[in-house]
């Protein structure tokens, strides 16, 4: 008659979760949808809903003003380059955009709001950082 010791047991038991656990990971990277998302191309902003400057908060026009004189800004990361890596924006070259503190009452940080504005002066808002975007007409 064949003795089960507990080492035998021990070592089922270890061979089981590791076939498990192999089987677990390969059904789920096989079962995982792929989702891939394109931006749209360079310059294509008819997918983004549009926004009056004048309807975003009032800072919002306070930052377009500095755009439009050069600055100076209050943080030293605006006006550098915004690379689009959420990939929301239209897809253009490095460099293309850069980004603006909007400032936010009462935050103890720059906050979640932004302008990124493209080299052909299409101004984008964010408000939820870089989650979301609008186009703005920054004349209206």
């Amino acid at each position: 008659m064949m003795r089960i010791t507990s080492k035998t047991v021990q070592l089922l038991l270890v061979g089981l979760l590791a076939v498990a656990g192999l089987v677990g990971v390969q059904t789920s990277a096989v079962s995982a949808p792929v989702v891939a998302v394109q931006a749209a191309p360079c310059g294509d902003t008819s997918q983004f809903e549009k926004v009056n400057l004048s309807q975003l908060p009032p800072e919002a026009t306070e930052t377009v003003d500095l755009i439009k004189k050069g600055g100076p800004y209050p943080y030293p990361q605006d006006g550098t380059v915004f690379s689009n890596r959420e990939g929301i924006l239209p897809d253009c070259a490095d460099g293309y955009y850069h980004e603006y503190t909007v400032e936010t009452p009462g935050s103890d940080d720059r906050g979640a709001r932004r302008f990124v504005v493209g080299e052909k002066g299409e101004y984008f808002y964010t408000e939820d950082h870089y989650e979301s975007f609008k186009l703005t007409n920054i004349d209206a």
